[in-house]
């Protein structure tokens, strides 16, 4: 845990950011980012530091499974315009 007085980062940018990669998992992200300065603010630094670890968890599955849906799109796409090209060759 971060010494008392440390900033607790709240994680939005990344949060934010997520959304272009899988938006479902980005909401949770958002909303536990949106925390994050409330608690400090109120002097709850577990409780900050609780919501920017759950930001953190919501965003970074949200890059993963996003990029891993991108890479799955692109490759189906191009095994679609491989097997369609080789249909008309051979028609």
């Amino acid at each position: 845990m971060s010494q008392p007085g440390a900033p607790v980062s709240n994680n939005m940018t990344a949060s934010i950011i997520s959304i272009f990669f899988f938006w479902p998992l980005a909401i949770p992200a958002i909303m536990n980012a949106s925390k994050v300065n409330e608690r400090l603010a109120a002097g709850d630094i577990a409780g900050a530091e609780q919501a920017a670890a759950e930001s953190r968890k919501w965003s970074k599955l949200a890059f993963i499974i996003g990029g891993v849906l991108y890479v799955l799109c692109c490759g189906f796409y191009v095994i679609f315009f491989v097997l369609a090209s080789a249909a008309t060759v051979a028609a």
